[in-house]
């Protein structure tokens, strides 16, 4: 009897450890699954929004991709909701797989229901002529990077005031710092350019603007908001780490 009692306590005492030392897995486990369910019900929730701030602002009259803005959104909602995003209304998209002659980069004001500038921007000289068609992350490339990049602080450099630029994804953009990727203004970013040869210049890499205008565009996303630059590059929505696992639970959800 005092064996069996004793053979009880201890294997009651042995669980007892176990489950205590399980219990911070356990935890950590719920945390990360309210995350989740977190993010995806923010994802879940934009999706009739994205289709209303896309026909209310007009932006596909503009010349927005409709493919283009979905996954902004989709990368959008998923920097917001880990508290990446410091400026957390404002969202930026470059459609490089619009002509320079196009204004391909658009700035909303998701908060407000706004489209705050439709304006030129260039893109890399290695990365094409009118249209971006190549994308790199290495230095010296002279080549535009895709993806989802957190604005940063404004300074004043070798183009005057300028924009830093964080980019966001391994492999596609998160060299930027290192390669001096940043945002400001160019003077062969002009109509008057296109009129004569059918697109603006370009730069080294740079996403620059035109002097008119590239002040109130970095004064109004700077300091952490989301930038994101499409390109029609053959891996990077397949890889994206950004959005493939929001692209299958969207699919899932809103079936084409």
């Amino acid at each position: 009897m005092y064996l069996y009692f004793m053979r009880t306590l201890s294997n009651y005492i042995s669980f007892t450890f176990i489950l205590l030392l399980s219990i911070p897995a356990m935890l950590t486990s719920y945390a990360q699954l309210l995350a989740e369910k977190s993010i995806a019900e923010t994802s879940i929730k934009t999706e009739p929004i994205n289709k209303d701030i896309f026909d209310s602002l007009r932006l596909g009259r503009l010349g927005l991709g409709r493919v283009a803005f979905d996954y902004a959104m989709i990368g959008y909602t998923r920097l917001k909701a880990k508290g990446l995003l410091a400026n957390t209304g404002i969202l930026s998209i470059i459609d490089f797989s619009l002509s320079s002659a196009k204004k391909r980069l658009f700035v909303l004001d998701l908060k407000n229901y706004k489209l705050l500038f439709v304006t030129y921007v260039a893109h890399g000289k290695n990365s094409g002529t009118s249209q971006a068609l190549y994308f790199s992350n290495e230095a010296e490339s002279f080549k535009s990077s895709i993806g989802f990049y957190l604005t940063g602080a404004t300074y004043s450099g070798a183009h005057g005031f300028s924009m830093k630029l964080k980019g966001y994804e391994a492999g596609y953009n998160d060299k930027a710092e290192e390669r001096a990727i940043v945002m400001h203004s160019a003077d062969y970013v002009s109509e008057a350019l296109i009129k004569q040869q059918g697109f603006i210049g370009r730069s080294l890499g740079c996403p620059a603007l035109a002097p008119e205008i590239y002040k109130q565009v970095i004064n109004k996303i700077r300091n952490r908001s989301c930038l994101f630059i499409y390109g029609a590059s053959g891996n990077y929505i397949e890889n994206s780490g950004m959005l493939k696992q929001k692209v299958k639970l969207r699919n899932s959800r809103f079936p084409a």
